[in-house]
Parts: structure tokens; C-alpha cells; sequence
């Protein structure tokens, strides 16, 4: 009987036997397996947008680093060029002023040409904190890089402040209030007077009147001082203010740097002697004290013999205090006279003086001059109107009996 009728040898409903594997090719190993979708590709115009996005980008970054170089060029040029000024000037930088309002008001009055570039330019040297105040001079065409330098220098423009030797101390607080780059008000009241030195200090726009009124004075101090240290040690002075009181006198004598000595050693002869002074300048100081005597106005010889505290004609040795500020020279000439018997001297009509050691010596002197008077005189009369007829001592001037 046949047992596998209609049925294959492994009986009616079994599973068929697998053939042979057969390896998959690389194409069809790579092909996706039936029913799972393809992977997203991304389409040819969206891969071409974001080309043309990154490119786009890519210029923008370009073109702002060579608009950047541009400017960095263009502004460096611009900070190193010549200026816009043709003339120059001169510029002021208070305290505490900032670079941004230094440089608007540079711009402002034309020494610049672009605030902006100047502020960025000080910053990038990195001097935003070294500009000075100050009164700078500015040179015509100076570039930024100039101005900056100077103002970091701080080189200000300095001014002068000069006290002639022999002025009295309302004379010189004239000129110290009159100065015009001087700041601050004036004391109220006058130091003594022959307190202040004779001298010519230096300094920069907005220094204050008090300061230039302390610095003379503690120099006229300390001059005083030193001068009066090293003296003669015979002087018939009792202390500094006589000391000072009597080159007072003599600064006011004469302006001649070979008489001074002379002249001090007369009067210091003269106290000693207990003889008056009869000095000229202390009647003109007695009648108008420290405003001085207006240039047209004579010594009367009634002047002469008015009483006042400060007239030598009519007092015994010094005035009570100093008719001027006395410089150096005169301070010396008196702590170190020269060693004569002069008792007198009268100008000679040259601009110096005649000395005596007797009354009759010196009445010739005062005869000679008068007639140089009497001569210059009739000069004057004959000369044509407006020519001088020539040069000689003012009337009134110093004869010591």
C-alpha cells in the first residue's frame, strides 16, 4: 500500500524545505525592505537657499570687516593729518573735564575736525584719564595726535606777574587785581607795608590772587630773614622793620645799583650822628601814603616842612614803618654799606648823585645842580613846542642836608 499518496515525503501539511540562502548583492542590501519608507531627502531648492543664506552671511562678515579696516584707516589718517586751524590758539581745560567735552569744544572752535574721531582716537592711546587742565597753546594745523600730546603733557601757558622794586603794597595790589588771568577776589585789607618782594612769579590761567598775594609775601619773609641774618653787626638798627624801613627809603632814593651801597651808608652815618634823615620820598609818602604822588604834582617847600609821622624833615631817625617794598639790592646795600664819612649827597643832573662828607662840599654839589636846573631850563624855553630840550632828574629830587 502506498503510504505517501498525494503528499510529499514529509507528509500531507508539512512545511516545505528551505532551499539554499543566496547572499544579497550591495545594491539590493541598500534597497529598503518592502513597506518601510525612504529617508527624507532634502530637495535640490532648499539646499540651494541655505547656500545662498550662508554665502549672504558670509558677505555681510566680509563686507563689515573691510568697512571696519575702512574706518579704522580712515580714522587713524584722520587723527595724525594736519588740523583744521590756520592761526592756532589757545585752549583751556578746567578741572575735571572729560575727553567727550574737551573734544566738543575743540570741534567748537575749529581745532579739530570730528569730536568723535578725537575721543575715540584718545581712548584707543589710551589717555582718557591723562589730559591735564590747563591753558594750552595750539600750534596752526596741529593734528589730534598733537592736541593729545600736549594736553597729556600738561606744558600750560604760564603768565607773569612782576613787582617793580619800590612800589608800595596798594601799587602792587593794583597789579595783581588788574591781571586778567588772575581768578579770585582781593583781600580786604592791605598787608604792611615793604611786605611784599619784588619779583616776577610765574604761573598758569586760574591761579587765584591769594595765592600770588601769600607767595610774595612769605618770599619778601624769608628774604628779609636771610639778608638780616648775615649783617654788618655795628648797623644802628634796632630790628628787621627798621632794617626794612631804611632800604625802603633807600630803594626810593635812587635806581642806580652802584649808589645803592653809598646812599644806605649815608643815612646809617647820619643816625649814628642823631642827624635827620631828610629824605624826599618819606614827605611824599607822609602827604599820600601808599597810592603815591600823582606825576604832575611838585614837592612844595611848604610839603617840606608839614609835619607827618613818616617826614624825616621833621622827625629824628626812622618813620615808623617802610614807605615801599625794597628789593634785594636795597636790602643788602643796607645790612652791608659802604664803609665813608659821607654825610650828604644831591643829584648831579645825570641820574646819579654828588656825595659830601661837610655842609660846604655839599652846598657846592646843590649850586652845581641848581644851575644844571636853571640850564635845562632855558633849553626847554627856546626848544621848539612838543621837543624835549633834554634829559635830567624831575624837579624835586633828593638833596640830603
Amino acid at each position: 500500500m502506498n503510504t505517501n499518496s498525494g503528499g510529499n515525503e514529509f507528509g500531507r501539511g508539512a512545511a516545505p524545505q528551505a532551499g539554499p540562502i543566496v547572499p544579497k548583492t550591495a545594491n539590493e542590501a541598500l534597497r529598503p525592505e518592502k513597506g518601510t519608507p525612504p529617508p527624507a531627502r532634502r530637495s535640490r531648492k532648499s539646499r540651494s537657499q541655505v547656500i545662498v543664506f550662508l554665502n549672504f552671511m558670509l558677505s555681510l562678515v566680509l563686507l563689515a570687516m573691510v568697512g571696519a579696516g575702512l574706518a579704522v584707516y580712515l580714522g587713524k589718517k584722520a587723527f595724525i593729518e594736519p588740523g583744521p586751524s590756520v592761526s592756532g590758539d589757545t585752549f583751556l581745560v578746567k578741572p575735571s573735564t572729560g575727553v567727550a567735552q574737551i573734544a566738543e569744544q575743540l570741534e567748537r572752535r575749529g581745532l579739530i575736525s570730528d569730536a568723535r574721531i578725537f575721543r575715540i582716537g584718545v581712548r584707543a592711546y589710551d589717555n582718557d584719564q591723562a589730559l591735564k587742565a590747563g591753558e594750552y597753546e595750539i600750534k596752526p594745523h596741529a593734528s589730534m595726535r598733537e592736541i593729545m600730546e600736549l594736553l597729556k603733557s600738561g606744558k600750560s601757558v604760564t603768565y607773569a606777574l612782576t613787582i617793580p622794586e619800590g612800589l608800595t603794597v596798594h601799587q602792587a595790589f593794583e597789579r595783581i587785581a588788574a591781571h586778567e588771568a588772575l581768578a579770585g577776589d582781593m583781600p580786604a585789607q592791605l598787608p604792611p607795608e615793604g611786605s611784599i618782594a619784588t619779583d616776577t612769579l610765574r604761573f598758569t590761567r586760574g591761579a587765584t590772587r591769594q595765592q600770588m598775594i601769600d607767595k610774595l609775601m612769605a618770599d619778601q619773609k624769608a628774604l628779609v630773614a636771610e639778608i638780616w641774618a648775615r649783617r654788618d653787626s655795628d648797623l644802628p638798627l634796632a630790628d628787621e622793620n627798621e632794617f626794612v624801613t631804611l632800604a625802603s627809603i633807600v630803594e626810593k632814593e635812587t635806581s642806580r645799583g652802584d649808589e645803592r651801597s653809598r646812599i644806605a651808608g649815608v643815612f646809617l652815618n647820619r643816625l649814628r650822628k642823631g642827624m635827620r634823615l631828610q629824605s624826599d620820598p618819606t614827605i611824599i609818602y607822609g602827604l599820600f601814603g601808599g597810592k603815591g604822588k600823582p606825576s604832575d604834582r611838585p614837592i612844595y617847600q611848604s610839603d617840606i616842612e608839614k609835619p607827618t609821622p613818616y617826614n624825616t624833615y621833621t622827625i629824628n631817625g626812622l618813620p615808623p614803618a617802610p614807605i615801599a617794598n625794597p628789593g634785594r639790592a636795597s636790602l643788602e646795600a643796607v645790612a652791608n654799606p659802604s664803609k665813608t664819612e659821607d654825610l650828604y649827597f644831591v643829584a648831579d643832573g645825570t641820574g646819579g648823585h654828588a656825595f659830601a662828607t661837610t655842609l660846604k662840599e655839599h652846598n657846592e654839589n646843590v649850586a652845581r645842580y641848581r644851575a644844571w636846573q636853571r640850564k635845562q631850563a632855558a633849553e626847554a624855553a627856546k626848544a621848539p613846542a612838543g621837543q624835549p630840550a633834554g634829559e635830567g632828574e624831575a624837579s624835586g629830587a633828593t638833596s640830603t642836608q
